[in-house]
């Protein structure tokens, strides 16, 4: 809900409303002052600024009557911002599986979809288990999290600012047990979920042999 009302700020902002133009279209500075309602410095001023956070791109010059413009696309990263339907929808999912299965079955129906995909991304088992804990952490990345590994007290810890299930996890915190299991298969060693979900959620698991 909070990153919900974060993305409508955003949205309703200057720079948001020019992603929301850009969607539709790429533009150029004159374009998007003329919809704006601004001028063509204030423009480039916001599209500075997404071009640094790597919202916006120049995709090309665009033919006017003086002089040729550059005009702008959103990059992939941008997409981001947009909402998705399966996060309502996997939402939901869990929702009505929760509600036809025990707890003991949904337990387990969790652990083998994370099962399943540690399966898709496994390494070497005879790895040294530094390189297979850093498996998981790529692993964990390419779904969108962004995990870091450090070691402490001879185990080995993997924390994420960003949940790549956050949308699910505020609602059903059981499916932590899911990455959990993915965490353990890769790592090839007991792995222990220990999120915060106080707010934002916010992943940790701890690994040990």
């Amino acid at each position: 809900m909070k990153l919900q009302k974060l993305n409508r700020r955003f949205f309703d902002s200057t720079r948001g409303r020019i992603v929301t133009l850009l969607r539709r279209s790429d533009c150029t500075v004159n374009e998007l002052a003329e919809e704006l309602e601004l001028t063509d410095n204030a423009v480039r001023a916001h599209l500075s600024t997404l071009e640094r956070d790597g919202l916006v791109r120049q995709s090309g010059l665009r033919r006017g009557s003086r002089k040729p413009h550059f005009a702008y696309q959103l990059t992939e990263e941008a997409d981001h911002l947009f909402p998705k339907a399966y996060d309502a929808l996997l939402n939901q999912f869990i929702a009505v599986l929760k509600s036809k299965l025990s707890p003991r079955a949904f337990k387990d129906a969790l652990r083998a979809v994370g099962s399943s995909l540690a399966k898709q991304n496994q390494v070497d088992t005879a790895d040294t288990l530094k390189r297979r804990v850093q498996n998981a952490v790529d692993t964990l990345e390419s779904l969108g999290g962004n995990p870091t590994v450090e070691k402490e007290g001879g185990k080995f810890v993997i924390r994420s600012t960003s949940c790549p299930l956050a949308s699910v996890v505020s609602e059903h915190p059981e499916t932590c047990q899911m990455v959990e299991t993915l965490v353990s298969e890769l790592s090839h060693a007991k792995a222990k979920e220990t999120c915060d979900r106080s707010g934002s959620p916010r992943c940790a698991f701890t690994i040990s042999e």
